[in-house]
Parts: structure tokens; C-alpha cells; sequence
């Protein structure tokens, strides 16, 4: 009876098509480089679309969306003008400037209403920054 069953479970083996290890490593290592490409390492952040709009004299609004894989007890911010993983605490208390969003030569303020910061230029120039 041993004999009978190994005999079908031939049969059946055979009807599938034979493929070379080399094949399934290909398939393998594609599936793997594929789930490995859409990730973004622990940490980091990367601008997926920005948007400006100078159609005002003397006035530049640009719109920037990020895609950031933080870590636990971080989220999304800015660090030196640069989309960055910040300490979740200050987005929380919108202590904007703790996060260092200005250049290194430029001074942070908040707004009045905690709703974003100001980057003063040495020059006077000033670039305000709101949070959505």
C-alpha cells in the first residue's frame, strides 16, 4: 500500500512544471529587493511633493508633503529647514522652535497663536512656517 501512494503522490508531482533552484532564488530575491525599496528605514523622512506658488509680489507660499517612518514617540517635524522625526511631546505642546526648524544662521520665533514659527534671515528676511 506504501508503494501505491507514493506512486500517486508522483503522479501528482509531475503534473506541476520542474523549475531550477536558480529560478526560485531570482523570484525570491526580486520579492525581497520589491518589499525593501517601498520602505523607508526607522527614522528617516523623504519629501514626496512640493509645491510653490509665486504668483504674489514679494511673496513665495510653498507646500511640502513628507512621508516619514518614525520611531516610537517620535513624528513628523522639520530640523533645519528639512523634514525630519521629532519628539512627539513638541508638536503635542507646539513648542515649534525646539525642533531647530531654521537654518543655522536664521533666529526662531513662535507665532502668537502657537500655530507655527517665523525663520528670521540676518538680512530681515522672514519666513513664516504654519502647521496644518
Amino acid at each position: 500500500m506504501a508503494s501505491v501512494s507514493r506512486l500517486a503522490r508522483r503522479t501528482y508531482a509531475s503534473r506541476w512544471p520542474r523549475m531550477s533552484s536558480t529560478f526560485w532564488a531570482v523570484v525570491l530575491l526580486t520579492a525581497l529587493l520589491v518589499l525593501y525599496c517601498g520602505q523607508l528605514a526607522a527614522g528617516t523622512c523623504e519629501i514626496v511633493t512640493l509645491d510653490r506658488d509665486s504668483s504674489q509680489p514679494r511673496r513665495t507660499i510653498a507646500r511640502q508633503t513628507a512621508r516619514c517612518a518614525c520611531k516610537k514617540g517620535q513624528i513628523a517635524g522639520t530640523t533645519r529647514a528639512r523634514p525630519a522625526c521629532v519628539d512627539a511631546g513638541i508638536v503635542r505642546k507646539k513648542q515649534w522652535c525646539e525642533m531647530v526648524p531654521c537654518l543655522e544662521d536664521e533666529g526662531c520665533d513662535l507665532l502668537v497663536n502657537k500655530s507655527g514659527w517665523t525663520c528670521t534671515q540676518p538680512g530681515g528676511r522672514v519666513k513664516t512656517t504654519t502647521a496644518l
